[in-house]
């Protein structure tokens, strides 16, 4: 009770000095106006030197306000831009003052770093007020580029423009030259043009963030709040027309399998293929790529899985990620958090995923299986017209895999992929200006499976959705609906597993509202969010509530992500946001959450509440800690088919702090605790990131992590008694320990050297094997009967237990000893040389290695350590080379 007292005044004692937080000034809304002009004579040399006649023409724009730490007041450090224009591009100088020039932070690194000073420009060249083009330049010399969506909710860092920079340090701080190609950005063929614009620099030695156009840090509104780019008159939209082709050289080295004739310790490959951008007009663009190889990108991190729930993986192949937002339809995105808002209608990891299928073998059979499905193209039409019609439409065309099998020399194929068309197209239109946002999306899955044998996948899947956003009195308030609906079609065989997987459990004892109908060949659902809430305009106090759901039926795995079917939750958060720097203190935050849960035949699965608490010191030091309260638990799925089962009352808090990550050296630590109030589990996980930057161009990292597990009922198996069900758990003691190590070594902005690796364990020891007898009891001692020594006996030759539950001298079932022992390590280096603007030199390396045993010996990191190098890793080398033809 003490700890629990302690973190309820940790998070919310500081709320007390909110008398003594500053007033902030006033911020003027007046949308700022800057004048340019068309480019007379010879056009500036880029030095960064800013003595072009040229620049004479126009006049400086300057007057920048503080938005961090002290928002509202004028910059410490001023800052100046002008920007000319020509037929063909935009001409930007910057001039960022500074009184000590010495300590201008000049720290290199990879594109899109954002390292140490950087100074900004926001386009809204469509001047939609919802979308804009963002272009960033540090004083190293570093371009980073954004495209920024749904008024600035959305940053889309994967955007890579061809543009052109350079940066001087003199006497007065250091200045910026920029040259961009109009052809990089969208806007309306028409005579005069207006356009959104906003500046922002960072003075990185103050932590201070100005900005030209004041905004406030509160308001949810950015693209719409810009001020206006006038004088632009006569230019044409310039169709985009980019050409990369690629060729790729791949060698492997693995560990030799002794008979197995696709296992031989070595292979080498040699691979090509094209992606193209076509501008169709001045607002669409067509992405397109043929034969697409992703092999410089970093591997995912590695986890192990014990609860039945999908693992949601991040996307990081660049044709997928590169304009996402478009398609990017969340069926939740609540601000209270939960696991419910990683569902998505379009999951792009869908594509080229592992195949389906795998062969049966038979004795002395070997197998050569895909690792991925092979995409043979994709193409994607996106874009935003002048009335403000956002449009996406994505194709993609998936091979059919073949598995290469051979005995004793013969060999044979078995189809383990078909060939899959994938479709997604999505529309939004804008209405008053932004305000009010009204969209639609559709995705279709088929699959050609005649003559597959793979007719437990369907072979059709569709899903449609209908969004809306409405927002009004300065954006600050908002209500929001979402919808969407499935269809799946198969055999009777696919529709059945669809009723029965993880995601439904159509098959759930006592679940009355569902039966499995292995009749059917068409499966449909549907799901939603309702949302309405406060954000931003200027208030300290905000919130976001609503109500999300998925109907039993619903199934998006075809394309999208579900993690979950059968529940409704009904979410609520609230916040108290002090920006404004007082005390000791430059920003604090207070939090509020809860969430209740039901499935579709009213029954209450899930009560629990959240406070929370975040500050951060002057000194850019910062702390945050929050409690969880969840005395109400009903996992209908933890069984997996069996009953619903009551989870103990739960307590958990967490605590983090960071320093300054300015500096040379910093870091943050995490804490999390969990623990039942009857003692039936317990969690224990640490972790810790260092961040070292001994050189201006190198920067090294790492993070360790440690968890301890113990739960006393986590599940095992559903085995057969006598014509009865037992579902076994059993006492889990799990420990797992990983560290994430980075290195990225920048020797110029376009030639940069970047290391990831992730050593990784985690091994778990089943003990105090028992059954679920009474699932619903709420001491977790009173939900099982547990299974006695007389009663089990572990057999070392099968390396399973046989249990004699009635000890009658006779096995009456037997359970698969549980206990694992799982290693693994993934490292990608990679060395990326942009020789020249838009075109890429790759050389790679990337070293795996796996161990799984139910061997348990010796300390975790002892066990790491012996197991990381008792096999060969997987060693794959490649070169690639692109060349981007540019008209």
């Amino acid at each position: 009770m003490r700890q629990i007292l302690f973190i309820v005044t940790l998070c919310w004692l500081p709320a007390m000095l909110v008398a003594q937080s500053e007033e902030k000034p006033k911020i003027d809304p007046t949308k700022k106006k800057y004048f340019t002009k068309e480019l007379q004579g010879e056009s500036p040399t880029l030095d960064g030197a800013l003595d072009d006649a040229c620049w004479q023409s126009v006049e400086w724009g300057t007057n920048f306000i503080q938005r961090e730490p002290f928002e509202g007041k004028t910059a410490t450090r001023e800052t100046a831009f002008k920007i000319l224009y020509d037929a063909r591009n935009l001409y930007i100088a910057f001039r960022c003052y500074d009184n000590d020039p010495s300590k201008i932070e000049r720290r290199l690194s990879r594109r899109d770093g954002f390292e140490g000073d950087w100074v900004e420009i926001n386009i809204d060249s469509y001047f939609d007020k919802r979308s804009a083009f963002s272009f960033t330049i540090t004083a190293a010399g570093v371009k980073g580029d954004e495209f920024i969506s749904n008024d600035g909710f959305n940053w889309d860092s994967n955007w890579d423009p061809i543009w052109y920079v350079d940066t001087k340090i003199d006497e007065q701080g250091w200045t910026a030259e920029l040259r961009i190609p109009l052809s990089q950005l969208r806007f309306a063929n028409k005579e005069v043009h207006v356009w959104g614009l906003q500046v922002n620099r960072r003075d990185f030695r103050a932590e201070e963030r100005s900005h030209w156009q004041p905004i406030e840090r509160n308001n949810s509104a950015w693209v719409s709040s810009f001020g206006e780019l006038h004088g632009i008159t006569g230019i044409k939209p310039q169709n985009q027309l980019e050409i990369l082709p690629y060729v790729l050289a791949q060698a492997e080295t693995f560990e030799a399998e002794e008979g197995n004739p696709f296992a031989t310790g070595e292979s080498q490959s040699i691979n090509f293929g094209v992606d193209g951008k076509i501008g169709v007009t001045s607002d669409l663009t067509l992405d397109f790529t043929i034969n697409p190889d992703f092999g410089q990108v970093e591997a995912d991190p590695s986890v192990v899985n014990l609860d039945g729930y999908q693992v949601f993986f991040s996307e990081r192949r660049p044709f997928f990620i590169e304009g996402r937002n478009i398609f990017e339809q969340r069926l939740t995105s609540s601000e209270a958090g939960g696991s419910y808002n990683s569902d998505l209608q379009f999951y792009s990891r869908r594509i080229g995923s592992s195949p389906h299928g795998y062969p049966d073998l038979g004795d002395n059979e070997y197998a050569d299986v895909p690792i991925n499905t092979s995409i043979l193209g994709a193409a994607k039409f996106t874009g935003k017209t002048t009335k403000g019609l956002s449009i996406g439409i994505l194709e993609s065309v998936t091979q059919k895999e073949y598995a290469q099998i051979d005995f004793g020399g013969e060999r044979r194929e078995e189809v383990v992929e078909p060939l899959t068309n994938y479709f997604v197209g999505r529309l939004q239109q804008d209405f008053r200006g932004g305000s009010t946002v009204v969209g639609g999306m559709f995705t279709a899955v088929n699959r050609d499976l005649d003559d597959t044998g793979l007719d437990f996948l369907h072979s059709s899947a569709y899903s449609g959705g209908l969004d809306v956003l409405h927002r009004w009195n300065k954006q600050m308030w908002y209500v929001s609906g979402k919808a969407v609906f499935s269809r799946v079609n198969g055999s009777t065989n696919a529709i059945t597993n669809t009723q029965e997987s993880f995601e439904r459990l159509y098959q759930r004892v006592g679940a009355d509202h569902l039966s499995v109908d292995t009749t059917l060949t068409t499966l449909a659902g549907h799901g939603g969010t309702l949302r309405v809430g406060r954000g931003g305009g200027g208030k300290r106090f905000n919130f976001d509530a609503g109500l999300t759901w998925r109907s039993p039926g619903l199934e998006l795995n075809d394309i999208g992500f579900l993690r979950s079917s059968d529940e409704t939750v009904h979410f609520l958060w609230a916040g108290y946001r002090i920006d404004q720097p007082f005390s000791v203190f430059r920003n604090m935050r207070f939090n509020y959450n809860h969430w209740f849960s039901w499935d579709f035949s009213g029954l209450n699965t899930y009560r629990a509440w959240n406070v929370n608490a975040h500050a951060q010191f002057m000194n850019n030091y910062g702390f945050g800690s929050g409690l969880n309260v969840q005395p109400y638990s009903i996992l209908t799925k933890d069984l997996r088919g069996g009953p619903a089962v009551r989870k103990s009352q739960v307590l958990s808090n967490w605590f983090y702090a960071y320093s300054d990550f300015r500096k040379k050296i910093a870091g943050e630590m995490n804490m999390f605790h969990y623990w039942t109030m009857d003692n039936s589990a317990h969690v224990k996980d640490y972790s810790l990131w260092l961040t070292m930057q001994p050189l201006r161009t190198l920067r090294v990292s790492f993070g360790p992590g440690v968890t301890f597990r113990r739960d006393d009922v986590q599940w095992v198996d559903n085995l057969d008694f006598k014509g009865d069900t037992r579902y076994v758990t059993g006492r889990i003691d799990q420990k797992t320990f990983s560290m994430s190590i980075r290195l990225n070594y920048t020797i110029q902005p376009n030639l940069t050297l970047q290391y990831y690796g992730q050593p990784f364990i985690s091994r778990g020891r089943y003990s105090r094997f028992n059954h679920i007898a009474n699932p619903l009891e709420v001491r977790a001692e009173d939900r099982y009967e547990l299974i006695n020594d007389d009663q089990i006996v572990y057999d070392e030759n099968d390396d399973t237990y046989a249990v004699d539950e009635d000890l009658d001298g006779q096995a009456d079932y037997w359970i698969d000893n549980p206990d694992f022992n799982f290693v693994q390590f993934r490292s990608n280096l990679v060395a990326r040389w942009e020789y020249i603007p838009g075109s890429e030199l790759y050389l790679v390396w990337s070293q795996g290695t796996t161990n799984f045993t139910r061997e348990i010996d010796g300390g975790l990191l002892s066990n790491l350590s012996d197991n990381l190098f008792s096999n060969k890793a997987h060693n794959i080398f490649l070169i690639k080379y692109t060349y981007r033809f540019i008209r």
